[in-house]
C-alpha cells in the first residue's frame, strides 16, 4: 500500500489527459468523466483493424476520410445467448483472412477508398441506456465529420442509437432497409429496450418513420406477434423469405427500394447476420433455420445499396457460438460487398477511371418515382 502511493505521478496524469483528448468526451449521462466516448488507453485497440486499414488513435483527426469502421461491443441487449460484445473484434480478425481485392467485381477497396478504423465505442456493459447514449453520440460525431460509418456490432439493440445519432444530421426523412429473420419491433423485452426492440424506438424518431422501414427475410418460429402488430399498425413493410422465393430477388429489391426511398433524403442499412441460414452463420444469438444463402444476400445487398446509403451496421455476430470463424467472416464480407457496390455506383470514394474518360463518375440518383424532395 505504501508503494502504491508512489506510483501515480506526472507521466500517469499526462497519459490520462492524452487518452481523454484522443477518445473525446463521454455522453453527459456518464458520471465518471475519465471514461471516453471511444475506447482508448487500457481499453483501446486490441491489435486488429478491419481489412488492415490504419487505426485512428486521435478522433480529432476524423474528417476527410471516406469510411470509418467503429465497433459497438454490446451484448447487454440480448435476451438469451450473449457473446456479441466480442463481435467487432472477431469480424476484424476474420477480415484479415482475405484481401481487399475482388476479381469478380474489379474492385480494390484499399485503392478506391480512404478508410480508417476508430476502434470501439466505450459502452457500459451493465447499463444499456448509458450505452445507447455513448453509441448515439459516437455516431453523431462521425456524421458531423461527414464520414461514412460502418458500425460493427454488437447485438441489434444498437440499431436504435445508431439511427438516433444520425437523425439530427439528415435534413429530411431517413429510410431503413433492415435484413433480419426477426422484426425487432417490440416495445420492450424483460422490461427493457433490448435487441428485439430497436426499430420500435428508431421509428419513433420524427424523421425516421415506419412507413420508410423495409424488413427483409422475416420468418421462422422465433418471431414476435407483438412486433408484427406494430408493423401492421405503423405501416412498416415486412418481406418474408417466402415472399422472396415467390417473387424473386430483383422484384423484391425493386419494391424495397421504392418504399425505403419514398420522400426520403437517405437510407440506413441494418444487417442482422441471423438473416442467413444458420448452416452458414451459426455464430449468432437467435439462429433460425430456413434463412437466406450467402449468394442470395450478396445479390440483394448490391441492389439495396446501388442508390447510396448514409451508413450501415452489421450486428449479432456472436463468436462463442461460431464454427471456424465462418459467421465473423460472412459479417465482414457483407460490409465489403456494400462498400464495393457504393464504389462501383460512384456513391463513395474514388470512381473507377474506366467509367468516364475523365476518370470521374457522376453521382447516380434514385429514380424520380422513388426519391422526391423533402418539403
Amino acid at each position: 500500500m505504501e508503494q502504491e502511493a508512489t506510483l501515480t505521478g506526472p507521466k500517469a496524469k499526462e497519459r490520462a489527459e492524452q487518452v481523454k483528448l484522443h477518445g473525446l468526451e463521454a455522453a453527459e449521462s456518464i458520471k465518471d468523466r475519465s471514461i471516453t466516448l471511444f475506447r482508448r488507453g487500457r481499453w483501446g485497440s486490441q491489435g486488429s483493424t478491419f481489412i488492415g486499414v490504419p487505426f485512428l488513435e486521435d478522433m480529432r483527426d476524423l474528417g476527410g476520410q471516406d469510411v470509418v469502421f467503429v465497433g459497438a461491443p454490446l451484448d447487454a441487449g440480448t435476451t438469451y445467448r450473449p457473446g456479441t460484445r466480442f463481435g467487432p473484434q472477431a469480424i476484424r480478425q476474420a477480415s484479415a483472412l482475405g484481401g481487399s481485392y475482388n476479381p469478380g467485381r474489379g474492385i480494390e477497396l484499399h485503392e478506391m477508398l480512404d478508410m480508417v478504423d476508430a476502434g470501439d465505442i466505450q459502452v457500459i456493459p451493465t447499463n444499456i441506456e448509458k450505452s445507447f447514449d455513448q453509441i448515439a453520440n459516437a455516431v453523431s460525431y462521425i456524421h458531423e465529420r461527414g464520414v461514412f460509418p460502418v458500425v460493427l456490432g454488437g447485438d441489434h439493440s444498437i440499431g436504435y442509437p445508431d439511427v438516433r445519432g444520425m437523425a439530427p444530421y439528415i435534413d429530411g426523412t431517413i429510410g431503413i432497409i433492415h435484413f433480419d429473420r426477426h422484426s425487432d419491433l417490440s416495445e420492450s423485452s424483460l422490461d427493457e429496450r433490448m435487441h428485439g426492440s430497436p426499430f420500435f424506438h428508431a421509428t419513433n424518431i420524427p424523421n425516421a418513420p415506419a412507413t420508410n422501414l423495409v424488413q427483409i427475410g422475416i420468418g421462422g418460429w422465433t418471431g414476435s406477434k407483438a412486433g408484427m402488430k406494430v408493423a401492421r399498425e405503423r405501416h412498416a413493410t415486412v418481406i418474408t423469405v417466402d415472399d422472396i422465393d415467390q417473387y424473386g430477388i430483383e422484384r423484391i429489391m425493386e419494391y424495397a427500394l421504392e418504399i425505403a426511398w419514398q420522400k426520403a433524403r437517405t437510407v440506413w442499412l441494418s444487417f442482422d447476420i441471423d438473416v442467413m441460414d444458420p448452416a452458414f452463420a451459426p455464430g449468432t444469438g437467435t439462429p433460425e433455420p430456413g434463412g437466406l444463402l450467402p449468394r442470395e444476400v450478396y445479390r440483394m445487398l448490391r441492389l439495396a445499396t446501388r442508390e447510396g446509403l448514409a451508413g450501415m451496421e452489421i450486428v449479432e455476430v456472436s463468436p462463442p457460438y461460431d464454427v471456424a470463424d465462418i459467421t465473423a467472416l460472412l459479417g465482414g464480407r457483407v460490409v465489403m460487398e456494400v462498400l464495393a457496390t457504393l464504389v462501383s455506383e460512384g456513391k463513395l470514394g474514388k470512381a473507377r477511371e474506366s467509367q468516364t474518360p475523365q476518370g470521374t463518375h457522376e453521382q447516380a440518383q434514385p429514380p424520380e418515382a422513388i426519391k422526391t424532395e423533402t418539403p
